[in-house]
């Protein structure tokens, strides 16, 4: 694991036990994901915070500038603190990590459904409880259109994948006869 990731994850427990503390897990969450959010829509911003030959004073007199209005001042204080630490590299890994832990407190996953055609608002709903129940947690669902499937769903939670798709069953089927053909 590299020294960001490291890093990344102390910074994220950090901000969490504030955030706990003062009741803002969910807030402090949404209000990261919308700083990284803006750095990944906006890549010369992006590039200006990482960059090394940039005093880190006149990254935090941008970084207050942007985000002051936006953001809590635990949220501010620890993106100064990151880079006031070189920290700016694991600036993406920090926000997975505090997402992962308030997700983790909070009883909840984030799921991505892949289908080969939009889903109603009742379905994704749907799927939402059905995996809610699978896994025990409450499930917040993001759906991406994936024209490859062919027909059915794929449904990511972390790092397992469901797979009912066509093309899923397809592969599973080739795989299997291609290993009976080998005996």
């Amino acid at each position: 694991m590299s020294q960001d990731m490291i890093a990344a994850k102390r910074y994220a427990k950090a901000l969490f036990e504030v955030a706990r503390e003062k009741g803002q897990v969910a807030q402090i969450e949404q209000e990261l994901v919308s700083v990284a959010s803006v750095l990944k829509e906006n890549a010369d911003l992006s590039k200006l915070i990482k960059h090394p030959g940039i005093e880190a004073a006149v990254k935090i007199g941008l970084i207050k500038q942007i985000f002051e209005s936006s953001v809590s001042e635990a949220v501010l204080n620890t993106l100064q603190l990151l880079i006031e630490r070189r920290r700016e590299e694991a600036l993406e890994a920090f926000v997975k990590a505090y997402v992962k832990i308030a997700n983790d407190a909070l009883g909840q996953a984030n799921a991505t459904v892949y289908t080969p055609v939009k889903l109603s608002e009742a379905e994704l709903n749907d799927i939402a409880a059905t995996f809610g129940k699978l896994t025990g947690k409450q499930i917040r669902v993001e759906s991406v259109i994936d024209k490859s499937l062919l027909g059915g769903i794929q449904v990511r939670i972390g790092d397992r994948l469901y797979d009912g798709s066509l093309s899923g069953k397809l592969k599973r089927l080739e795989r299997t006869l291609n290993q009976s053909q080998a005996l």
